[in-house]
Formats: structure tokens, C-alpha cells, sequence
């Protein structure tokens, strides 16, 4: 699938423009589906793709129709990574400065998934590898097929293992010792394993990803969406924290959740024995 690259840049590294090269759909209970659709080559990501995945996940933190995300791929695969053709090819001879501006936007990518204030479930219904398999990695939830594999395979193919993000987010997911097995040798894992590592959530049979995905991702939007947004935000700053920063964080952000309106709807209808109705306020 050939595509005209933005005017103003001879890779395609600024703003988006024009229709997107991916399917994308809000429904009305807030669930936003985002689908790769480039079966033919396992949906592998293009610069252009590359570009609007980054500059959609930064738009969805100020769409307040969207509350939740599943993100998947067409046909038979997850995403196999960046398309050969039209990122190794195409920047092989590149120079240093547009390489860097491209890892910098991949990476920017990875980014405005982790922060936005919105739970992103990876429905993984086949191969994610390479940047692939980060996409999924940066989501916050994964349900995985039977038939899906794993492999981050940058060492692989002569690059280093920690890219997008995968050094940072892989040991906090998996470990450090099995992120180092997975980041060094680059090898496919398939679905029990990446269960046994705890890098899939759950494991369903491939007609229920996208339904339990989605399932969950319903759930999580008609929920306290501002606690859950809260939630994902403190598990991304902690990370860094010693334990006395920590819980003056888990402190400040409690105070302020405790005077929102989801708290006191929960507690209006515990007095009136019903189910809550959240806002997310």
C-alpha cells in the first residue's frame, strides 16, 4: 500500500494528514476500536501509520466521547512491526539526524499510550513482533489468542532490544531476568509463554480476543473513568518513586478523587442499596 508522504517532509516525521491508514470507530458507550488493517503484510506500521498512531493516542486524551480503547490488527495477525519496505528500505541510507527523528516518533508513539489518561486493551489476535509487539506492550491490558506469538525481535535484525520503550516497560511487566531473554535473544514466544511470563492478561480462543477485549473495555468505560485514569497515571509515575514519594503521590491523588463526583455517586448509592452511575467526575 503506497502512500504520498505529508508535504514539509521527505519521511513523513510531522503532523498527519489526511484519512487514516488504519480502521478507527468510537461507539456510543465510549469504547474507541482501533484496527491495523493491512492484513496483506501483517499489518505492519508505515511512517505514515507511525505518524497518526502518535498523533491519534495524543488527540484521545481530549476526546471526551472516547473512555476506553481496544486496539487490534485485520486478518490472521496482531502487527508484524515496521513494514520492511518502507522503513528499513526507505531510511537505510539515510543520515543520522532522520534516523533519530524517526525513533523519536515511534517513541513518541509508545508515549502518548502510556499517557493517556484512558485503560488501552490490546486485543492480540495473532503475531505482534518488533514494534508490534511494543504496541501491545504499551497497552494496559492484553488478551491474547491461543494463536498469537510474541517476539521482540530487534536484535535480530542487528538493532539493539531496547526500543520504544521495551527496555523501560518489558521489566516491569515480565521481570528484568525474562525482559533480558526476550530483549537479547529476540525469540518468539508463543501464547502459554507470554502467559507464564505475565505478559498476556488472558488467553482465549481466537474467535473471543476481539469480544473479551471489547468486553473489557466496556466495562472499564462505564466505570469511574477518572479514578481509572488516575490509576494508570500512578502506576507509570511510581515507577521511579522511593516509597516516602510514593505515598505522598498515592496521598495528593486519593484527596483529590475522594472529592469527586464518581466517589459520592458511589456513595449515595450504597445508602440507596443500587449500582452506582459514574460520569467521571
Amino acid at each position: 500500500m503506497a502512500h504520498d508522504r505529508p508535504s514539509g517532509t521527505s519521511f513523513g516525521f510531522g503532523p498527519a494528514e489526511g484519512d487514516l491508514d488504519f480502521a478507527f470507530h468510537v461507539a456510543d458507550n465510549g469504547v474507541a476500536t482501533l484496527r491495523l488493517d493491512r492484513p496483506a503484510v501483517l499489518n505492519a506500521i508505515t511512517l505514515r501509520i507511525y505518524a497518526q498512531l502518535r498523533d491519534l493516542f495524543a488527540a484521545l486524551r481530549f476526546d471526551d466521547r472516547v473512555k476506553a480503547v481496544v486496539l487490534t490488527g485485520s486478518g490472521d495477525a496482531f502487527c508484524s512491526g515496521g513494514d520492511v519496505h518502507e522503513i528499513i528500505g526507505a531510511l537505510l541510507d539515510a543520515d543520522v539526524k532522520t534516523h533519530l527523528e524517526f525513533c523519536r516518533m515511534t517513541g513518541d508513539t509508545v508515549r502518548n499510550m502510556c499517557l493517556l489518561d484512558k485503560p488501552i486493551v490490546a486485543a492480540v489476535n495473532g503475531m505482534a513482533a518488533g514494534a508490534g509487539a511494543v504496541l501491545a506492550l504499551a497497552s494496559d491490558l492484553r488478551v491474547v489468542s491461543t494463536t498469537a506469538r510474541f517476539a521482540f525481535l530487534f536484535s535480530k535484525v542487528g538493532l539493539t532490544g531496547a526500543d520504544m520503550g521495551a527496555a523501560f516497560l518489558l521489566p516491569r511487566i515480565v521481570g528484568t531476568g525474562r525482559a533480558a531473554e526476550l530483549l537479547l535473544f529476540g525469540d518468539t514466544i508463543d501464547a502459554a509463554t507470554a502467559e507464564r511470563y505475565g505478559l498476556a492478561n488472558r488467553i482465549v480462543a481466537p474467535d473471543d480476543v476481539l469480544p473479551t477485549a471489547t468486553a473489557w473495555a466496556e466495562r472499564l468505560a462505564a466505570g469511574p473513568t477518572m479514578a481509572l485514569g488516575m490509576t494508570k497515571r500512578m502506576l507509570l509515575n511510581e515507577a521511579n518513586m522511593d516509597i516516602g514519594s510514593a505515598l505522598e503521590a498515592e496521598a495528593q491523588a486519593q484527596a483529590l478523587l475522594m472529592m469527586a463526583d464518581d466517589h459520592r455517586a458511589f456513595y449515595e448509592a450504597f445508602k440507596a442499596k443500587h449500582r452506582p452511575t459514574f460520569t467521571g467526575r
